[in-house]
């Protein structure tokens, strides 16, 4: 388990010397670092990248609301995922850096096959750069 902490990261400037990163929201990379801290069940980290009272609903409804209770279902659930794996495929923000979507697929097996679930997840940023609320949605098979 890797530790990628939910926290500004360095840049390389014009002459490739790093350069320290305030703290806005797109220079942070939450959305990327929230999605490696899940695929590598980095719980701690994971929970740094998100806000005290972050609401995260699910494609069914399903409402988890606040830091401890999210990272406690997310933490209690894909250990027991058969065979599970997350692909990220694109994560944008836009111009404003508030509102961030990341494209993936989850695969997980199930009765012996590999099942393949497109997803795109939305995700609004506060000014501290944690992700605030995450809204997932599934793309519907044929």
């Amino acid at each position: 388990m890797s530790s990628r902490p939910c926290r500004p990261h360095q840049r390389r400037g014009s002459r490739g010397r790093a350069e320290p990163v305030t703290a806005t929201v797109a220079e942070v990379d939450v959305v990327e670092r929230f999605l490696a801290c899940m695929m590598d069940h980095d719980w701690r980290g994971l929970g740094a990248c998100v806000t005290d009272d972050v609401v995260r609903v699910g494609p069914y409804g399903d409402t988890y609301r606040g830091r401890d209770d999210y990272v406690a279902f997310v933490s209690g659930l894909l250990p027991t995922l058969a065979r599970y794996e997350m692909k990220v495929h694109r994560v944008a923000y836009t111009a404003d850096e508030r509102v961030s979507t990341a494209e993936l697929s989850e695969t997980v097996e199930v009765d012996g096959r590999m099942v393949v679930t497109p997803e795109s997840l939305v995700f609004d940023i506060d000014d501290r750069g944690r992700i605030a609320h995450l809204a997932v949605y599934v793309q519907r098979q044929p």
